[in-house]
């Protein structure tokens, strides 16, 4: 199968079966999410949803979060990771987006990317759920699922090099939704030790698959033949 037959394989799948994926941070405005995606490095979203509430409490909008400190702060996330860096990073990028955007989040890269805190990954995040902008943002799991289904080649070693191969052939209206795909197949059932390839809808089209489990099964045909259509697996959210 070649690449773009695999993402007109992934594509299609999730268009039909997940029309409208969602983040699963939960935010009610800008300022929140761009908060909430802070603390999520390397952290998981259901922690970073419990210390929201409180922390929101606290810090209802930038100029409050802009006149406190980093020991303010902490207390509200200690639970999260690397707590004493996002704290210091949180009273910073309210501070900026007090002072200088007027207590908006702007919607330009290169503007989020001077927010403390905020790095490619985090400003395509934004940029993408808030401003419907054909940014994608590649964590951890978007890395390991593309390079999994053969979406990029392996050369791709670097998130930068997977953004660019992804958005390179995905059309620029679903590069949105695309990002969720990802990051909700590997959170799900593309997990990093054992992926769940037994009830994958998407491993007619992987290249993992058809590399090194389709042999252990006898599946000499070639992915094609795993499945006649693909179905819906019954852990995809």
């Amino acid at each position: 199968m070649t690449r773009p037959e695999r993402f007109r394989y992934f594509l299609d799948y999730f268009i039909t079966y997940f029309p409208e994926p969602k983040t699963e941070l939960l935010y009610g405005n800008p300022y929140e999410l761009i908060v909430a995606v802070v603390l999520s490095a390397q952290c998981t979203d259901k922690r970073v949803n419990q210390v929201m509430p409180p922390l929101l409490a606290a810090f209802p909008t930038p100029a409050h979060l802009g006149v406190a400190t980093a020991d303010d702060i902490f207390p509200f996330i200690r639970s999260v990771s690397y707590p004493n860096n996002k704290a210091k990073h949180l009273a910073g990028l309210g501070r900026m987006l007090a002072e200088e955007f007027g207590g908006e989040v702007p919607s330009q890269l290169d503007e989020l990317q001077r927010l403390p805190g905020v790095g490619r990954k985090t400003a395509n995040v934004v940029a993408s759920v808030i401003y419907n902008q054909p940014a994608m943002a590649v964590d951890t799991h978007v890395f390991r699922v593309s390079h999994r289904l053969g979406l990029v080649p392996k050369t791709a070693t670097t998130p930068l090099a997977v953004e660019k191969g992804l958005v390179r052939h995905i059309p620029e209206a679903l590069i949105p939704k695309a990002h969720h795909w990802l990051i909700l197949h590997g959170r799900y059932v593309c997990v990093a030790r054992s992926p769940k390839c037994g009830i994958c809808p998407l491993a007619a089209g992987c290249r993992y698959y058809e590399q090194n489990v389709a042999p252990l099964l006898g599946v000499i045909e070639g992915p094609a033949k795993v499945a006649a259509k693909p179905k819906r697996s019954p852990k995809q959210p």
